[in-house]
């Protein structure tokens, strides 16, 4: 694209709106499904650890809020069979309230930010304020809200996100790209998360995954927990410490020389997350200046996004490791000093920080006003991500002033929500996983 003027950007996000009306984004087209979504979560999985996908399947049985977070395939295909703006930034991808966490910056600070980018991918900006949309009224009935609680809630989340772009569009652009979101520690929400990441140091790391050799004093190794993490040794082992050869060259030469003031005491398999499940996730322990000095480094297997078969511009990654650190990057105002990639074998690997002091909310969190205000931190970060890799007089132009975005978002999580919740039930009739039974009297 050439470079056009701050008034020929607005107005071609306000022609966008041809495309589809802001009104019309409550749109859900769920009759064009070719697909049934238990089949489309199974395509998915292929390529996974079978023996986790049984785990996979119970953990999304749950509650409708927790399939939700593991079936972005299932909305991914849903998303594709609506119209779109075509107004492109670099999306999270699966945005939901358990995706934005606290964790800390390369100075030491702790920060709260969208934290979670398996599926980044360039594309229309508002799938993921519809996937947040969606998320926000699941937590707010999961949480005991009220349909008219939850409704207001995605109204403040999406009415914020388009004031801060709005504010964006008149700001200068190094502005915008160093632009921080203030006052969101004071969001009880946003102020539990940064509670448990303060706590969540290295030397808590320590104590919560490994334990003392026996017979050698000072010297620790992973623990084996059940269903969590199992230790790895001998050649596989190996080749998973030569990863960290080519993830070496791609860090800042300073990292590097930090990294090279560590040596390599264990390695682990480790069962992540909810969509994850069934990747390979390995972590190593690092000792540097002695058994206190702990670093821990995940390598998580990184898939092709589940957006890349429905954009039309969209090529497959050369590496799926890569695509995740770039999008985090174009995201986030600041991020883990250790993030990068790597490659076992054929397969691709995003490495960064294992829980160095990472706090994430609790659905608990989201009780009484908790929802609406932590609604609205989400509408900011996502603008704050959206503005600084897209084009924030683009956006704006399209979403325009009054409230017939946020109003039709608001229908469309409550659609999509009810959905969701027929999509896990059909996963719970499905024979994949052992539901409870019911007691005889």
């Amino acid at each position: 694209m050439s470079w056009a003027t701050p008034e020929e950007r607005r107005n071609l996000g306000q022609s966008r709106r041809k495309q589809i009306g802001r009104q019309q984004n409550d749109q859900l087209n769920i009759k064009a499904r070719k697909f049934a979504p238990i089949a489309l979560l199974e395509r998915a999985e292929r390529g996974r650890v079978p023996a986790l996908l049984r785990l996979k399947h119970q953990l999304m049985a749950q509650s409708p809020i927790v399939f939700f977070r593991g079936a972005a395939p299932v909305m991914a295909a849903d998303l594709a069979l609506i119209p779109n703006t075509g107004i492109e930034a670099q999306i999270c991808g699966d945005a939901h309230v358990r995706n934005l966490g606290a964790f800390a910056a390369p100075d030491g600070r702790l920060v709260f930010d969208i934290n979670d980018f398996d599926e980044t991918i360039r594309g229309p900006f508002e799938w993921d304020l519809k996937r947040m949309a969606a998320s926000i009224v699941l937590a707010g009935r999961e949480s005991g809200h009220k349909e008219s609680s939850v409704r207001d809630a995605v109204q403040h989340c999406i009415t914020r996100y388009s004031e801060h772009m709005r504010a964006f569009a008149r700001l200068p652009l190094l502005e915008v790209a160093r632009f921080q979101v203030h006052r969101i520690g004071d969001i009880q929400p946003v102020h539990a998360a940064l509670v448990k990441a303060e706590r969540a140091t290295p030397l808590h790391s320590l104590d919560l995954l490994t334990e003392p050799v026996s017979g050698k004093s000072g010297s620790r190794r992973f623990k084996e927990i059940t269903s969590c993490i199992s230790r790895i040794t001998g050649s596989r082992a190996e080749k998973i410490v030569e990863a960290l050869a080519p993830y070496r060259e791609i860090l800042e030469p300073q990292r590097q020389h930090l990294l090279s003031l560590y040596r390599p005491i264990d390695v682990a398999f480790k069962v992540v997350g909810t969509g994850s499940v069934g990747l390979r996730d390995y972590c190593i322990y690092f000792e540097g200046n002695g058994p206190n000095d702990p670093l821990f480094l995940q390598f998580k297997e990184e898939a092709p996004s589940v957006y890349t078969p429905y954009l039309q511009n969209a090529h497959p990654s050369n590496h799926n490791g890569r695509r995740v650190a770039s999008g985090q990057h174009a995201m986030q105002l600041q991020s883990d000093p250790f993030l990068g990639w790597t490659h076992i074998g054929s397969r691709q690997f995003l490495v960064r920080q294992l829980n160095d002091h990472k706090g994430s909310i609790d659905l608990t969190d989201l009780t009484g006003s908790g929802l609406a205000a932590f609604a609205e931190v989400c509408g900011e970060l996502l603008a704050r991500g959206h503005a600084r890799s897209g084009d924030p007089l683009i956006i704006s132009g399209y979403l325009g002033n009054g409230e017939a975005f946020a109003e039709a978002l608001a229908r469309f999580g409550c659609l999509y929500a009810d959905q969701t919740e027929k999509d896990w039930q059909a996963l719970r009739r499905s024979g994949k996983v052992e539901l409870p039974r019911k007691r005889t009297q």
